[in-house]
């Protein structure tokens, strides 16, 4: 199954997310920060990132901008999760090079649609 990599600072998110993943059937790896998110992303080529936006140590915007900027990652599709539910947020994101957008709290059903639609291309 698809290998899927999670940065999230919020370890009630991160926990919850990585649970429903893997009884999915999902590989999860998880970062904390967009710095170790980038790092990871580099080491362990995951098939997805679901990339919080609000973030320490590397915000989610400049963190997907860098994995859209560097050739070895940037065919990686990114979805933003975040509270930020105004359509310039969905905007914001995309410019920033996320791939989709996804608000917090998560709807898991739609969630695993988007994920679904990216790891079939």
């Amino acid at each position: 199954m698809a290998k899927i990599l999670i940065v999230e600072d919020n370890d009630m998110n991160l926990d919850m997310l990585s649970r429903r993943l893997m009884r999915k059937g999902y590989e999860v790896i998880a970062a904390p920060d967009g710095a170790e998110g980038i790092a990871m992303a580099v080491a362990e080529q995951p098939q997805l990132i679901l990339m919080d936006m609000s973030l320490p140590v590397l915000n989610g915007w400049d963190a997907t901008r860098q994995l859209k900027a560097d050739p070895t990652t940037a065919h990686i599709p990114v979805i933003a999760l975040t509270a930020h539910a105004m359509a310039e947020d969905r905007e914001k994101a995309l410019a920033a090079g996320c791939d989709d957008y996804a608000t917090k709290p998560v709807d898991m059903a739609q969630l695993l649609e988007k994920m679904s639609n990216f790891l079939t291309k």
